[in-house]
């Protein structure tokens, strides 16, 4: 985080470090949302906010954290924004707005109240708006809301820090050209821009979860950060199943994420993950949302593959896993998303139940229709059903197409042993 504070009232450094970086994600995306709200403009709202963090610092150094940081925070940024109004020379047109002071006396309500979350809402789905490219949307909530930093943002997607200041610029002016509101949606068009809301926050997850390149397999900040933004939205919209469904397919996916790495910083597969180091408390609170989309009359695309993540969390072993009921649930889910890659998980699952021929003969129907031909995946799972079932020769061929298309250096290594493994097995 840039401007981290020099030790202050007794903490030592990274003592005063970690509080300071705590309340900045706790409060930016409440706060930008709030001062949006009065200033009608993303980015007038988050540099007049940035001015207010960097002199918190300043002050906080020498004087401690205040009682209320947030009111203190939000004060300094509203002073910052009408000393900038003032200079304007449209200050006299935007004054009744500022005088009228929306803020109010103590700016701890606008945080606090129950205005605030609907002000989140808005400016959530703001940042997802169809009109914006996925890679704007994705970008600009984790600014805006996540509070990340640009830095922060342009290495997690492996690009130069310039790049993503330019596409975060043209997000917010294409907010701005084209009028879109910050609002929650009519109800008649919400279902619609919430899909686009969740969708944005399970990509964020899945570059977390399974990097597309680079080095790392795991960015644990960018699972943290899209899990707690679908606990915002939940919380913002705690009657909405598929949000409660999407989040519980990030706690049970997270939930082993300590045992997806070995210590050598290899792939380790599900089948031989050590399940003590899965989190246990994450997949408890996974299995309770469950719980409570499958009681709902549809419990939705996210809450079929969180209940699907919870019968892996359930068993005891690989080998004990009821692979019945994950074929079942596949079927439902399926007739919610019949999409190529249900079908291909469908396939892989059908394998496990019934062995690995059945399987096989479903990921080449697949593979004929030609939708997924370049998803390394679906040549992966071929891949390794081939070589369960002794075709080493076959099974050598699928391992090297996913590789062409593989970007990932810890999967390319995973798949490298495994063709090595069918070649010598062949000879």
């Amino acid at each position: 985080m840039r401007g981290s504070p020099a030790p202050s009232a007794g903490l030592p450094p990274s003592g005063f470090e970690i509080e300071a970086a705590r309340l900045y994600r706790e409060v930016w995306g409440r706060a930008v949302a709030a001062l949006v709200r009065v200033l009608g403009d993303i980015d007038l709202a988050e540099d007049v906010l940035q001015e207010a963090w960097i002199a918190a610092l300043q002050r906080w150094r020498r004087d401690g954290f205040p009682a209320d940081p947030t009111a203190w925070l939000l004060t300094t940024a509203r002073n910052r924004a009408i000393d900038r109004k003032r200079r304007d020379r449209t200050f006299e047109t935007k004054k009744p707005l500022l005088v009228a002071d929306p803020i109010g006396d103590d700016p701890i309500d606008v945080i606090i109240d129950s205005s605030i979350p609907d002000d989140r809402l808005r400016l959530i789905f703001t940042c997802c708006h169809p009109a914006l490219s996925m890679e704007a949307r994705v970008a600009l909530t984790l600014r805006t809301i996540g509070g990340l930093t640009t830095g922060e943002i342009s290495n997690a997607f492996l690009v130069e820090e310039t790049t993503m200041a330019q596409r975060l610029v043209r997000a917010k002016r294409k907010i701005k050209v084209a009028g879109i509101p910050y609002e929650v949606p009519a109800d008649h068009n919400l279902p619609e821009r919430l899909r686009s809301v969740l969708a944005v926050l399970y990509l964020v997850f899945n570059e977390g979860y399974a990097s597309s390149s680079g080095s790392p397999l795991l960015r644990l900040d960018l699972c943290a950060e899209a899990i707690r933004l679908t606990r915002v939205l939940v919380g913002l919209m705690p009657d909405e199943v598929e949000a409660r469904g999407l989040l519980a397919l990030m706690l049970l996916h997270h939930s082993r994420q300590a045992a997806r790495i070995d210590a050598r910083g290899e792939l380790v597969l599900l089948e031989e993950q050590d399940r003590s180091s899965w989190d246990d408390e994450m997949i408890e609170e996974g299995r309770a949302l469950v719980r409570r989309a499958l009681r709902s009359a549809s419990p939705g695309s996210y809450g079929l593959q969180a209940a699907i993540a919870a019968v892996h969390a359930e068993a005891d072993s690989f080998t004990a896993t009821d692979w019945a009921q994950i074929v079942g649930l596949y079927d439902l889910l399926a007739q919610q998303d019949p999409s190529p890659v249900v079908a291909l998980n469908r396939a892989v699952a059908v394998a496990m139940r019934d062995g690995p021929e059945p399987g096989l003969a479903l990921i080449d129907r697949i593979a004929s229709e030609g939708r997924l031909d370049r998803f390394h995946l679906m040549h992966a799972a071929r891949a390794d059903l081939l070589r369960r079932s002794g075709e080493y020769v076959e099974a050598a061929d699928a391992y090297e197409r996913a590789l062409e298309l593989e970007q990932s250096a810890v999967q390319r290594r995973y798949l490298e042993r495994r063709l090595a493994e069918v070649r010598s097995a062949a000879r």
